[in-house]
């Protein structure tokens, strides 16, 4: 009885001295070794998807500095999907020391007994570019669309697409949000024809200089930014415009720090 006494005063001890987020640590998921971008704990990717993501992002990384990490879990282990996903972002240190360039896509699939869970994070660095309304029109136009229909890949690519070009100031958050309420009010893109031409067009001036290393969108006319969307989530039209190219393996998170910008959705 006594010894039970004692275990018990040595437990509430130990919990007035250690921090919690030291006794809690254990909930969240350590960085991988060796370390990646794309990191499916939960099966939810067929390898080949999770492969051609990270190709992307590991090239958009050693391009821009910026580290957009996607992180899919199989429980929350208790925890509300936004204070999840920044105790993860802050563990790893996702993104930049000192520029805090670092975005999380955290992802609960669904199951028979639970809702799934999504969770964009945006580091101190990227707040401002990719504000909190841009986060939930990704969420709810982008990603959520697609994860009913069960193409996570999908999902996913466009997304990042999206987080990618708002980054480099391709197009501003703004910008986004009137083709979100262009698609919300039913208009719909150009026909893929039309986009092909447009694309391969740009693609041409692009590659005439050796100064243009990437097709932007700045300046181009709204309808053309559209187009480039697709026809919209009701016909399954793509939303990102362009995925990158290879690049060599992922060379580790660079300690970014998170203030709990974001937005998140469940489906």
């Amino acid at each position: 009885m006594i010894k039970r006494y004692f275990s018990g005063i040595s437990l509430f001890l130990l919990l007035l001295v250690l921090p919690a987020g030291q006794l809690f640590s254990q909930d969240i998921p350590d960085r991988p070794v060796p370390p990646r971008l794309v990191n499916d704990f939960a099966g939810m990717l067929e390898t080949s998807e999770a492969n051609m993501l990270e190709s992307k992002l590991v090239a958009f990384n050693d391009s821009t500095s910026t580290q957009i990490a996607i992180v899919v879990v199989r429980s929350l282990n208790g925890y509300d999907k936004a204070d999840f996903a920044q105790r993860l972002a802050e563990k790893w240190g996702i993104g930049q020391r000192g520029s805090n360039n670092g975005v999380l896509i955290l992802v609960k699939p669904k199951t028979a007994g639970s809702r799934g869970e999504v969770q964009i994070a945006t580091g101190y660095g990227l707040e401002g570019v990719i504000p909190d309304i841009t986060c939930a029109e990704i969420v709810d136009y982008q990603i959520l669309p697609a994860f009913r229909n069960g193409n996570y890949y999908r999902g996913l690519d466009d997304a990042t697409n999206t987080i990618m070009s708002l980054a480099r100031g391709e197009f501003t958050a703004e910008d986004f949000g009137r083709m979100v309420d262009k698609n919300k009010k039913g208009g719909s893109g150009l026909p893929i024809a039309i986009i092909i031409v447009i694309i391969v067009f740009l693609i041409s001036r692009g590659s005439g200089g050796s100064n243009n290393r990437h097709i932007s969108t700045r300046g181009l006319p709204f309808w053309v930014l559209m187009g480039m969307m697709g026809s919209g989530r009701g016909q399954g039209g793509s939303w990102g415009g362009f995925s990158g190219g290879g690049g060599g393996g992922f060379g580790g998170f660079g300690g970014g720090s998170f203030g709990g910008g974001g937005a998140g959705g469940s489906w």
